[in-house]
Formats: structure tokens, C-alpha cells, sequence
């Protein structure tokens, strides 16, 4: 930790992050935040909009038709109740369709319709270009780099092999 200046900064370039300059966590919650709101004006007036989670539900409901939604909330890491709220909320912008499983009354499959699957293919338009654009001061072999070890810490929390 370094010492207190005598005089309070007045800027933020006088500041050191103290232990927070080496902790990966520090980095990945405070880009993860300028992301989501990069991304978020970028789908300005889109259902999936503001919030997380709804753009992983969209594009596992259309490319998995029938997933189940425990399934989605494994993979976001999210529980029951707010797997709920998201499915509830694409539901009610008829994005997705719940369906009583046949092999499972108690369980539910979801389908993707057909104002889904648009924004789904518009989404698939977006999400890529705003990530090239957002992290375009990173070389394109350091971007590669940076998600390999992110997708395998994924794999490894979510207990994908």
C-alpha cells in the first residue's frame, strides 16, 4: 500500500489502485461494466437490452430448441428465481415459449418464435462487432490470447470439461 499523499488528489491519474492493481478480479468487474454499457447502447431499444442474461437465453433457446431452462441457468450461473424473471420477461415480449415437457410434466422446455429468432439473428450481427470495436486497442492475437483463459476460468467454474 502506498503512503497518503499530504495533499487529497485531484485527479484520477494521481491514484494508485493500491492492492487493487493486481488483482484480476478488480479488472474484470470494471471492464465488464463499461462493456455492458457500450453493449447496451448498442442495443438501444432491443428486448435484451439493459441487464444480463437475456442474450445467452436468446441464443441458447434458438440454437437448442427445447432447452430446458435449469439448463440456461447452469450455464449463466444464475439461480431459479432470476432465471424466472428473465424467462418471464422474454416470454412476455414473445421472444421465447414456455412448453410442458413431454418426457416431464414438472419441467419446462423453451422455444425460441419467430420475433426470437429475428432478434437472435440480429443480435449475432451486434454482439461480435461491438466486442471488435470495444477491445479494438488490443491486438487481435492478445484478444485471442485474453479468451482462451477466460473461456477455460468459464469452463472451469460452470464444471464443463
Amino acid at each position: 500500500m502506498s503512503k497518503p499523499t499530504e495533499n487529497p488528489p485531484t485527479s484520477p491519474t494521481d491514484i494508485n489502485l493500491d492492492v487493487l492493481e493486481d488483482t484480476l478480479s478488480f479488472y474484470i468487474r470494471t471492464i465488464n461494466l463499461a462493456v455492458s454499457r457500450d453493449l447496451d447502447a448498442r442495443l438501444d431499444g432491443l428486448d435484451v437490452a439493459k441487464g444480463t442474461g437475456k442474450i445467452t437465453t436468446l441464443l441458447l433457446v434458438d440454437d437448442y430448441p427445447g432447452i430446458r431452462p435449469s439448463v440456461i441457468a447452469h450455464l449463466t450461473m444464475r439461480d431459479r428465481s432470476a432465471m424466472g424473471r428473465i424467462i418471464d420477461q422474454m416470454v412476455s415480449h414473445d421472444l421465447i415459449r414456455r412448453e410442458v415437457s413431454p418426457d416431464d410434466s414438472r419441467a419446462q422446455e423453451l422455444y425460441i418464435t419467430e420475433a426470437g429468432s429475428a432478434l437472435a439473428t440480429k443480435v449475432r450481427e451486434i454482439v461480435p462487432q461491438q466486442s471488435r470495436d470495444f477491445f479494438s486497442f488490443i491486438p487481435e492475437d492478445e484478444q485471442k490470447q485474453v479468451i482462451d483463459i477466460l473461456r477455460r476460468a468459464y469452463r472451469h467454474i460452470v464444471g464443463l470439461a
